[in-house]
Order: structure tokens, then sequence, then C-alpha cells
């Protein structure tokens, strides 16, 4: 069987050698260098040829690449490396790799051309200066040759493993049973269109209620569909730790239903969850895990394969790290390379979707063939506006001007001083509180491009000297810089001043927060989804579709499903406390009422409850008055920051014969992803629309929403609140045995315009209502 691979890919197996060494950054973005290579190939003869598509073969490996380009006059193929910063600090260990993929390029084109000889030469275009600094070598063609099957000969072992397994893994998935015998009432329909989507190579929309286990009825299909679909990776994208727990249980339990199942899976983690040494910079002279990082990852690689395919158990990061620690290499960085050669990645979000993701970086590299899985996909708005926001905090800047290194380093600090001094005079010029501009700041961009480099410099050159303060305020500097640069009608620049005083007069220039705030991620998102061969995104609450396809960029042939409930209205009591307001001006009148409201149900039928508020002060403001008047009913309250630990024991308390009322704020930790079947909870009360706080922020993005969608208010504040209420009440009813009571606490959830938001198996009507 032919195994083919990219020549990037075929090098950075074989050539790669030595420290792991992250110190010649940051790289150029995406766009950089795409423009950077047009820039340089538009300085090159007439005849010129970019993007030259070659490939070649070795034994039962092809190799397949785009030469950057290849001027035949003058007989030269070129490699053009886009960089930022100091050339002569690069480290050899990267100049080697990139002698050898472009030497395979030379060998290709000699084939190709029937040359023999070639000019093979290494163009670094500095992003900068747009200076280029050229590196040129005279190869036989036979010198190639050689080049090239060495390389060849180092992969192929892995090929032949490579291309054995797929084999054996598309024949396994062709057989694979349901693990479960039956499928779950709406669990099925799911899973069809799943498969039909990936069958049809399109996007799919998926909204299906909680507890008929959406998870396995994603993956199921989806994998069923991979063999015929040449499918090489698929991505489960999860909001939070427990999504991609839930992922990696349903492999380990289809795993387990078919032990021949040669599935190779990974979890990914954060960073700072998987570095062993937090506190050392990323190369030999500073981590010892970095030290001949490349020299012993062939050895960790496969022996973290081979524990995959042995007992058919995802690779967890607890057994990446058992692993890495084992064979001496760093396990975040192993993990990273484990995902090249996996059929199953588990991670976040922003792997896939974030400006430099890792999983989508690969796919477009290697030219696989991706599915998406994206679990409770209406998270997926806010994550991506946080990934394409950012922000300049004054607190930032006064710890990076306070720093050793500023004190030190005179290059440093005068550069500090001048995004200091830009910033200044930007507030100087603000006439209000809170201010929408038509475009980022010329004068603080240039400085915080000045400052980008100056620091890079700086860090090339002390690479163990770490500053924890200097470092974040440069990453700050550098995301600004480059949401900034991609500024559109999609995101806003806003200052807001600071409404605290300092010693009764207001705050000094230079304090103020300045953001470049996106607000419709489609732009940044319809890529990524364009670039998958399929892609589902499911959750329970997807209502109304089209809010969650202009958002998010979903194409526009993109499938919708809304799955039928398991659950009947008889399990599940809807009322509406019409005679309770929750606006804030009614806050303190709602107390009373809300209280004696929770006392009569609690009373009528104790068991288990949640009760959603607004905000901590809310919910601190009923629980001290339920307290007061009640004080013979149990309660418990989230607290301001809570950390795991604290959340373990608040679900602690949900057990099948304890009673009690839990306290939570909506959209916290305990409004979605927690699981309290049975008598664990029989109830929750809303005492809120969880419409967002009305402020100069949120007024402008309606403004914007009304611009581009007409629909301002609802997209602001009414869907995102219901959104995040009826999350919050499906945590009741989990199973086809549960039964309980939800008590919606304001006037306002009466509204039609409301009810139609709600799910309408809440009252056995399809109309959306509730129960009256």
């Amino acid at each position: 069987m032919t195994y083919t691979v990219a020549v990037r890919e075929l090098c950075e197996f074989t050539a790669k050698q030595g420290d792991l060494d992250l110190r010649f950054t940051p790289a150029p973005t995406a766009l950089e260098g795409i423009a950077g290579h047009a820039i340089a190939a538009s300085r090159r003869g007439k005849g010129y040829r970019a993007e030259v598509a070659l490939t070649g073969s070795y034994q039962t490996l092809q190799v397949r690449g785009r030469a950057d380009g290849y001027d035949p006059e003058l007989q030269r193929v070129d490699e053009v490396k886009t960089f930022k910063g100091r050339l002569d600090r690069q480290p050899a260990s990267h100049r080697h790799l990139h002698w050898a993929q472009a030497k395979v390029y030379g060998w290709l084109l000699c084939q190709q051309e029937q040359l023999v000889h070639i000019d093979v030469a290494l163009v670094y275009f500095d992003i900068g200066t747009q200076q280029e600094t050229v590196l040129t070598e005279r190869c036989s063609a036979d010198d190639l040759r050689q080049h090239f099957e060495l390389q060849c000969q180092r992969f192929i072992a892995w090929a032949q493993q490579q291309a054995a397994h797929r084999t054996a893994r598309d024949a396994a998935l062709g057989t694979l049973a349901f693990p479960f015998g039956g499928f779950r009432t709406g669990q099925r329909p799911l899973a069809e269109a799943v498969y039909k989507a990936a069958t049809a190579g399109r996007c799919l929309l998926a909204q299906a209620p909680t507890g008929i286990g959406k998870t396995m009825g994603t993956l199921f299909p989806l994998l069923k569909a991979a063999p015929a679909q040449r499918i090489d990776k698929v991505f489960f994208l999860a909001a939070k730790t427990s999504g991609r727990q839930t992922a990696l249980d349903a492999l380990s339990r289809l795993s387990d239903s078919a032990p021949a199942l040669p599935l190779r899976v990974l979890e990914l983690v954060a960073r700072d969850k998987a570095c062993e040494y937090p506190a050392n910079a990323c190369h030999g002279e500073s981590c010892p895990l970095a030290r001949g990082f490349y020299d012993r990852l062939p050895a960790a690689r496969a022996a973290a394969v081979e524990h995959g395919e042995a007992d058919g158990t995802p690779l967890h990061q607890a057994q990446v790290r058992k692993l890495a620690l084992q064979h001496q290499v760093c396990p975040y960085y192993l993990s990273q390379e484990l995902a090249r050669w996996a059929d199953v990645v588990v991670g976040d979000y922003n792997y896939y979707f974030d400006l430099g993701g890792l999983l989508h970086g690969l796919a477009q590299a290697n030219g696989w063939r991706t599915a998406l899985l994206v679990d409770e996909a209406h998270n997926l708005v806010d994550r991506a506006r946080k990934m394409y926001t950012a922000e300049l905090r004054p607190a930032s800047l006064a710890e990076a001007r306070r720093s050793p290194t500023a004190a030190r380093h005179p290059p440093v600090k005068k550069a500090l001083d001048k995004v200091r001094r830009s910033w200044v005079a930007l507030d100087k010029a603000q006439t209000s509180a809170y201010t929408v501009l038509d475009d980022f700041p010329d004068k603080l961009l240039a400085a915080l491009q000045q400052c980008g480099s100056t620091l890079t410099e700086h860090f090339a050159d002390h690479p163990t000297e770490p500053d924890a303060a200097l470092q974040a305020f440069y990453f700050d500097a550098l995301h600004m810089v480059r949401m900034a640069e991609l500024l559109g009608p999609h995101s806003m620049v806003d200052i807001t001043q600071p409404s605290a005083t300092y010693k009764g007069k207001a705050a000094p220039p230079g304090d103020s927060l300045v953001c470049v705030r996106n607000v419709v991620p489609a732009s940044f998102l319809q890529p990524r989804f364009a670039a998958a061969h399929t892609s589902t995104l499911f959750s329970a609450t997807l209502q109304p579709a089209r809010y969650y396809a202009d958002l998010l960029g979903l194409p526009a042939d993109h499938g919708w499903v809304d799955v039928e409930s398991p659950f009947d209205a008889a399990q599940l009591k809807v009322q509406v406390a019409r005679h309770i307001s929750t606006r804030y001006p009614h806050r303190s009148a709602s107390l009373a009422p809300i209280v004696a409201l929770m006392a009569q149900q609690f009373h009528a039928r104790p068991g288990n409850y949640l009760a959603f508020f607004s905000s901590y002060d809310y919910l601190q403001q009923v629980a001290a008055l339920f307290a007061q008047q009640h004080p013979d009913v149990p309660h418990w309250s989230q607290s301001r920051r809570m950390l795991e630990g604290g959340q373990r024991d608040f679900l602690a308390r949900f057990t099948d014969t304890s009673e009690g009322i839990a306290f939570a704020v909506l959209g916290g930790a305990f409004a979605e992803g927690i699981d309290l079947p049975g008598n664990r909870l029989i109830g929750a009360f809303l005492a809120t629309l969880g419409l967002p706080q009305i402020n100069p922020v949120n007024e402008q993005i309606r403004e914007r929403m009304q611009v581009l969608f007409g629909a301002g208010y609802d997209y602001t504040y009414l869907y995102p609140g219901l959104q995040k209420v009826v999350q919050a009440a499906g945590r009741v009813i989990r199973t086809p045995s549960d039964e309980g009571v939800v008590h919606l606490m304001d006037d306002r959830f009466g509204r039609d315009e409301v009810r139609r938001l709600l799910p309408g198996w809440w009252d056995g009507r399809k109309d959306g209502g509730v129960g009256r």
C-alpha cells in the first residue's frame, strides 16, 4: 500500500534534532506569512514560478508538496521562510530543518525538470523590514537524490506501520457495532443526521436534548463514515474539561465493545496543566525536558503509539505524562507531536479555532481530511469572541515597567515608556468614560509594534532571564497588534476609563482599558469550517438556529436537525411566577416572594433543588433572607471565584437521600455540564431571564448587531439570556425516569417571544409554551 506524506511532515519527522528551542519567536501570523511569500515572489524575474506542485516516490512512499518558487533562468529553487526578530539568533536545529526541506524540493524539481544540478536557496524574509537574506548552495541532482532517499529511508518503516494501521483501522470501523445494543430515543435520528452530513461533506447544526447520549450519538456515526469518506482525523472539540472526559469515556466504551478496534485516541490539555517546569523557558539551556528533546522523541513517540494500540485505551494526559517522563521529554510537546499520528484528538475549542490553533495548522500543512465535532456548541460564540478579542490593561504595563528586566536594560525600559506615553496621550484626548473609535490609534499601535520588536530581541539575547511580568505584557501586546491589523466590521475598538477614583480625583491618564472587542467571530471561524470535510456542532440549546449560523459563520448550505425529546411533559412541571419581577429596579421587592415560593415548593416536596440568580449580590440577598425565615431548610451557596475543590464539595451535597436548596449563579459552573439524575436533583428555580447587563459595551454591541443582522436586541440580550436559562433548567431531567419541577420566577417568561425560545416538550405542546 502506498503511503503519502507531505514534504514538511517528512522532514519534521526525519530532520529535527537536538533541543526543543522556542527562543526564535514570535513567528509571523499566517496572513503575514502569506503576504511575505507574495512579496518575495513579486520581486523575482518574469519567468519565475511560484507555488510549484511537486511529487516524487521512493519504494512505497509518495512524497508531495509545493516549492515556494522556481526560477528556470537561474535554475534555482527557493524555500521562503518569513520571520520576525534577529536571524542570527535562529537555533542551528531550525536552520538544519529548513535545509532538509529545501533540498527535498530541489530533488523533486531536478526529477521533474530533468536537471543535473540546481541552486537551492533559503530565502529568509523579515516581516518587519521586508528585507531578504538569501543563503544559496549549488547541489548536484545525484547529491539531492541521496538526501531525498535518506529522509525516505528514515521514514519508511514508520510509513509502512502507518499504512497498516490505517488499513486495519478502516476495516474495523467498517464492522463497528453500536456499543449499547440499541439507540436511545432520539439518538438514532441524531446519528443518522451526522452520518449523512459526513457522507455529503457538509456542516450540521444539531439541537438534541440532554440525556439522549449526544456524545456517542455523534462519535459513532462519524467513525462509521470515516473509511468511505477517507477521513484522516476526527477532532472532538469541547468547551470544558467535563466535555472532554465524556468524549474519552465514550471512546473507551467503543474500544471495550470492539477489542480489535485499533483506534488511536489522544487528549490535548492546556500548557499550564501539562508543563513540568512552569518557571523555566522552553529551550535546552533552561528546561531539562527540552534538552535533547528531538533526539529522544522517536522512542517516546513509538512507545506512546504502541501503548495506545496495545490496549485500545485513549492516551489521557496522565498517561502521556507518564510516558514522557520515562523518556525524559516534555509531556506538553510530546502530546503535540502525537497529534500527527492520532485518529481521534480530544481537546479544547482553541486547539482548532484559535488564531494559532495547533490542529488547524497541522491539518493545513499536511493536507488532512478532517471531521469536527463541536460539543456544547452554544458556548462557541462567547469563547470565539474571547479568542479574537485583545485587551491592554494598565496594570500589566505597570508591572512590566517595574520589572527587574526593565531596570537593567535601557532599550526595554525605553520601549515600555513609549507605550505608556502613547497610552497617556490617548486617554487625554477622550471626553467620556466609554468611547468607541473608528480605528485603532496609530501612535499607540506603532509604539506596541516597536515594543514587540524590542522585547523579541531582548528575549532572544537573554534566554536564561525569565521575567513573568514582562512576558505577560509582551504576549498581550503581540495579540493586540495582531487583532488591530485584522480589524473589520466584526470587531470594535473601545476605551473604558476606570470608574474608581484616587483620593477623590479621577483616575490619571493611561489607566484606561484599551480593547479590540470581537462581537461577530464568523469571519474568523468560517475558514476553519470550510477547511474541514464535515463538521457537526451539537448542543441542547441552539435556538434560534439562524443566530448561531450568523455568529459562527456556518456555510450557507449547512444542515439543521432538531431532535425530538425523549422526555414527556408529565416528567417536568414548569410554572411561571407572574407575580414576580426580577428586573433590577424591582430586586428588593422580589426577595420576599422568591423566598416564599422556594419554601412553599420545598415543603410540598422535600428534596434537592438548585436556585439560579443573575449575580452573586442577588444570590446573597435571597440566601440571607431565606436563612432568616426558614432556618430549618438546609441550603448552601456558590461563592465568588470558587475553586475546583469547592465545586466538588458543592456538588457532593446532592445525594439520593439529601435535602436542601443550593444557590448558584446563572451561567456559572453549575448551570451546565453537571449531571445530577434521579433524586439528586428534583427541581430548579430560575430568578432571572439571564439577560446580559445593559451597559455601554452591550449597547454598542446591540447597535452593531442591528446593523449587521437587523435584530440587535435579540442577538445581544434575549437569545444569549434564554440559552442560559434552558441550559440551567436542563439539569433537572437527565434520564427517562426522572421527574421534577422548574419555577420560572419572572413575569416576562409568559411573553410569547420568550415562550417560543423554551423547549416545546415542557408542556406537551410544540409551540414552545410553558404551563400556565
